[in-house]
């Protein structure tokens, strides 16, 4: 009776309900898990103890007395709201277990009649507890009502994207366990528990698992070990117990204003994880850090490109002569220099002499059109351009003084090769300007300090290359006119030797890592 019953028009009425309910419903809800998901689901589990003390139950069950609500409703309206938070996701579907005895014909039959009910609970706008809880309240009740077709079928009707990486519609589950608590008499044998087996098992994401006992709400909560570790389900856990300690407490509070975390993690969080501050040379500029490594190693290597090399002294020498130069030409603190360089020893050269000698270097990219370098130059009115000969008659037309470091080299060559002063830079004037894309419409020049930079630099040494020995070989892919460069250009200031890559190698990804292990 009960299959014809189900089989008729009851089943249509289910199904389209279903079908309405859970359209649209999100297909995967995105937990800060600690691994990637795997591409096959990894059922490999383990499960972590909750428990709410008789102070707390007893709470939950007079907001869910005040509410009209069920402990089953109020639990579940709070592990919405946590699994809301910790997803971003303001739709989410729980699956629980049905008895699926809604007909006195079936409650004290023996057989297995337990059916899976999708809830789609609706956490947007920041409901207050009372709002969520009427929410869930329909929701529980209209899933009730339409529990007899079984979930395959839901599934089938609804069609949610399959994926073999996790379970369709739901992905977490909470289990209410209230039924009576059975004891079975036999003559001469005694009958015990022989506790819950399957923990080690885990076929959603998570399953909560609870019931009350002798006035306090007890379980646990299962996981699946290929994505959380323990203490990440045992913070989840705490979570559950904050937010159902301020839903009783506080009835008219928002949900999405729930403090999650306990004062220790928040002060972790938000306090420890953030002091971040490092000692670095606050009163220090570019050249003057450069200066000095050159005076700690001056025979190491600071720059490779193919067969030519530069010591450090070399090239603090090769830059010290040409700054001066600059010099002479009117450059000092936040004047530009222009670089237009092909990739090589002179490009480094270039760069640190318009550093030494006080003004802020401003690359640009030799294959531009000629239309775009002028804009840049008109824009960044730099002082003089560094250039190369066979570049001369490409920038001669753009209305900036050029220089030529191969073919112009006499009028310096004479000049010292001490460090030249400085007076008046401080770290607060300009290292760079870099020039954006242009995709917007206009290439636009973002302007760098010193002191931004030598912060970049010794935030690298403390978080990246504290781990390596040193010196290093440091390989410069990025052009100058790209910022990711002097992530690189940097490593100078901690002795580090700049190994350029040529142009060919870097459009080459197999030239390009055999020069690497070369």
């Amino acid at each position: 009776w009960h299959r014809r019953w189900v089989e008729g028009p009851v089943l249509e009425a289910q199904a389209e309900y279903w079908t309405r309910t859970l359209a649209g419903a999100p297909e995967l809800l995105e937990l800060p898990a600690d691994r990637p998901r795997p591409p096959r689901q990894d059922f490999a589990g383990a499960s972590v103890d909750v428990e709410l003390d008789e102070t707390v139950t007893a709470a939950l069950k007079t907001l869910g007395q005040r509410h009209g609500t069920t402990l089953f409703m109020t639990l579940l309206a709070g592990w919405a709201a946590v699994l809301a938070r910790l997803s971003g996701q303001d739709d989410v579907v729980i699956g629980t277990p049905s008895a699926n005895r809604g007909h006195a014909e079936v409650e004290e039959l023996i057989g297995f009649f337990v059916n899976t009910l999708p809830l789609r609970v609706d956490l947007s706008d920041g409901p207050a507890v009372g709002e969520l809880l009427q929410r869930v309240k329909t929701v529980a009740l209209d899933a009730q009502r339409n529990q007899d077709i079984p979930f395959e079928q839901v599934v089938e009707r609804v069609r949610p994207a399959r994926s073999l990486a996790y379970t369709p519609l739901f992905q977490v589950m909470f289990a209410w366990q209230n039924g009576p608590d059975g004891t079975l008499e036999l003559p001469g044998l005694a009958v015990g528990d022989a506790g819950v087996a399957g923990t080690d098992t885990a076929k959603f994401d998570l399953l909560l698992s609870l019931g009350e006992r002798d006035g306090r709400i007890a379980g646990g909560l299962t996981y699946a070990r290929s994505l959380f570790e323990r203490q990440t389900v045992e913070r989840y856990a705490g979570y559950l117990r904050r937010v159902l300690q301020a839903m009783a407490a506080d009835e008219g509070g928002r949900m999405d204003r729930v403090a999650l975390l306990a004062p220790a993690e928040h002060d972790r969080v938000v306090h420890v994880w953030n002091r971040t501050a490092e000692d670095f040379p606050r009163g220090a500029c570019l050249p003057d850090l450069f200066e000095a490594q050159a005076a700690r190693t001056p025979d190491a290597d600071a720059v490779v490109f193919g067969d030519e090399s530069l010591s450090f002294a070399a090239l603090n020498a090769r830059a010290n002569r040409l700054a001066h130069h600059l010099r002479a030409l009117g450059v000092g603190p936040d004047a530009r220099v222009g670089l237009c360089l092909e990739r090589g020893v002179d490009a480094v050269v270039g760069l640190l002499a318009a550093l030494k000698a006080g003004g802020a270097y401003v690359p640009l990219e030799p294959s531009y059109p000629v239309a775009r370098l002028r804009e840049m130059l008109a824009d960044s009115a730099p002082v003089v351009l560094l250039t190369q000969a066979s570049l001369r008659e490409r920038v001669g037309s753009l209305g900036v003084p050029a220089v030529a470091l191969d073919a112009d080299a006499g009028a310096w060559a004479g000049s010292a090769v001490e460090n030249p002063a400085r007076a008046g830079l401080t770290p607060e004037h300009l290292a760079y300007v870099i020039y954006t894309s242009g995709s917007t419409g206009r290439a636009k020049g973002v302007m760098v300090r010193h002191s931004s930079v030598v912060n970049l630099a010794w935030a690298l040494r403390a978080r990246i290359y504290a781990e390596h020995p040193s010196p290093l070989r440091v390989g410069v892919n990025a052009p100058l006119v790209f910022d990711g460069s002097v992530k690189q250009i940097v490593q100078l200031l901690a002795g580090h030797a700049l190994c350029l890559v040529p142009d060919a190698v870097r459009r080459d990804p197999a030239a390009l890592v055999a020069w690497l292990a070369h």
